[in-house]
């Protein structure tokens, strides 16, 4: 059932995945990092390129046994039919390239993280716990003059316990977590509490892209029910 309800296709990028592609499409996204495994930063129209699944996704499936590769209709046929995904190869289990408890993540992660964060000169921090590691430590990656920006329902990855520890531990550098307005330390980091839907229009309204996302959007929307008609 789990499977079922995760599969790509029950649900649809949201504002904030549309706010993505809007800055890729104005040359400013670097790279989107996410902890989905839903694959809606692509269907939304990012690039695969632009998009580092640290917890991989749905995209594509192999055999734990072989590690032959097969393909998602392969999967999606055996899920939909409550039935085991075997190999056509050797018989072995086949999987979607999702990160389970305990595995190791992609090298791809570790590859773009070195390469990317040194580079970044604005960091988007969207509809996190921040809890998970070594994706909470991210945030320690950039440079200690570039600023940051946490759009979320709450407050997280404060302070220099766990998270700073971690972070010199895989030598990301920084202050070990967030340090928000109104507390001792804070030059950089901007504290957005609400909706990410919310705060990815506010900040396009701000920018002056109001109207550009919300074109992108109901182009995407329109596109969606065409195919669905097909």
């Amino acid at each position: 059932m789990l499977a079922r309800e995760l599969f790509p296709g029950n649900y649809g990028p949201t504002p904030t995945h549309y706010f993505m592609k809007l800055l890729h499409n104005k040359g400013l996204l670097l790279r989107c990092f996410t902890q989905n495994i839903d694959s809606l930063e692509c269907l939304a129209g990012l690039p695969k390129a632009a998009v580092v699944a640290a917890h991989g996704n749905f995209d594509s499936a192999h055999c734990i046994k072989c590690d032959h590769e097969h393909s998602l209709d392969h999967v999606k046929q055996a899920v939909f039919s409550d039935e085991i995904c075997y190999c056509t190869k050797c018989g072995g289990l086949v999987k979607p390239d999702i990160v389970f408890f305990g595995e190791q993540l992609p090298d791809r992660f570790y590859e773009q993280m070195d390469q990317d964060f040194p580079a970044c000169d604005l960091l988007l921090v969207m509809g996190t716990s921040l809890v998970v590691q070594p994706f909470a430590s991210l945030i320690d990656a950039v440079p200690e003059h570039c600023p940051r920006v946490l759009i979320n329902r709450e407050r997280v990855g404060e302070g220099t316990g766990t998270m700073g520890i971690l972070s010199r531990m895989l030598g990301l550098g920084g202050s070990g977590g967030f340090v928000f307005e109104g507390d001792e330390g804070c030059y950089r980091d901007v504290l957005y509490l609400g909706d990410s839907d919310d705060g990815v229009r506010d900040l396009a309204q701000l920018l002056g892209w109001d109207k550009d996302l919300e074109d992108l959007i109901a182009d995407n929307s329109r596109a969606e029910k065409s195919d669905s008609k097909l």
